[in-house]
């Protein structure tokens, strides 16, 4: 089988580019997140989640996003085998380079949130393809009509669920209730607000997630940077903004998600 050829420089462009996008997500994720310490039974968040999971330009968008994180790794990992290659043996003498600590780690920090985001894949997204357990909700509108035609679901629903802070949703309903009310016709989704405060109330799992934030710390840190030099932008005018900008971003994103998970476990 013969393995595509790209020039690094290509593939360094790439890196650099899908790093850039994958970066502007975070802040919109970590902003959206935010929407969990509101106390509003999930009405803003889960109205959210529900227009990010049904809108086809959306599903659209959530398969390009992985897409380009498997992207982003496959060719960093493969730039970092081919610059060892091509150095197989170390200088004698060590230079002194001002590389940045963290373009030495970069490689490593990017495996380990690779790894990271299984655990998060696993406590959400997975929930979504009903692979592992979660809280579910559906339209309380959507029940109300059912009792035209399956008044016993519409009571299974109405008395095992719990009505949202505005009556929009019915939530709380696990994996089982879910299989059960799909079988009756009703729409059901993953109810992640509830799911959230669930989770981050458990010690063990808001330690995990700290450790990752602070792994996106690192990895971020160097990486805002890092684009900037492959694009040629990173020069001795605007190293210096360029610097302090990446450490107001990288800190507010992982500020962000970090106030969340702690906040949450601290009943806010």
């Amino acid at each position: 089988m013969n393995i595509p050829k790209i020039h690094s420089i290509s593939k360094k462009i790439l890196v650099g580019a899908l790093g850039a996008f994958l970066s502007f997500f975070l802040l919109f994720h970590a902003s959206a997140n935010l929407l969990i310490l509101r106390h509003d039974d999930g009405e803003w968040y889960n109205a959210f989640c529900h227009f990010m999971g049904t809108y086809s330009i959306i599903k659209v968008f959530e398969i390009g996003l992985l897409a380009a994180l498997l992207l982003h790794a496959i060719l960093a990992i493969w730039l970092a085998v081919i610059n060892k290659m091509a150095r197989p043996v170390s200088y004698k003498k060590p230079t002194r380079s001002k590389t940045h600590t963290g373009s030495k780690l970069q490689v490593w920090t990017g495996i380990l949130i690779f790894a990271c985001l299984i655990l998060h894949f696993t406590d959400f997204y997975f929930v979504k393809s009903g692979w592992v357990k979660g809280k579910y909700m559906t339209k309380a509108e959507k029940v109300v009509a059912l009792n035209a035609t399956q008044p016993d679901a519409a009571n299974y629903a109405e008395q095992h669920g719990k009505y949202s802070a505005k009556g929009n949703w019915l939530t709380n309903f696990d994996k089982e209730d879910k299989a059960f009310l799909e079988a009756a016709g009703l729409e059901v989704e993953p109810d992640f607000y509830h799911q959230a405060r669930e989770k981050f109330k458990i010690l063990h799992i808001v330690i995990s997630y700290l450790v990752f934030f602070t792994v996106v710390w690192f990895h971020l840190r160097h990486g805002f940077a890092a684009v900037f030099q492959t694009f040629g932008l990173y020069n001795y005018k605007y190293s210096r903004a360029i610097e302090i900008l990446g450490q107001i971003y990288t800190w507010g994103v992982c500020l962000m998600f970090t106030i969340v998970v702690i906040g949450v476990y601290f009943g806010l």
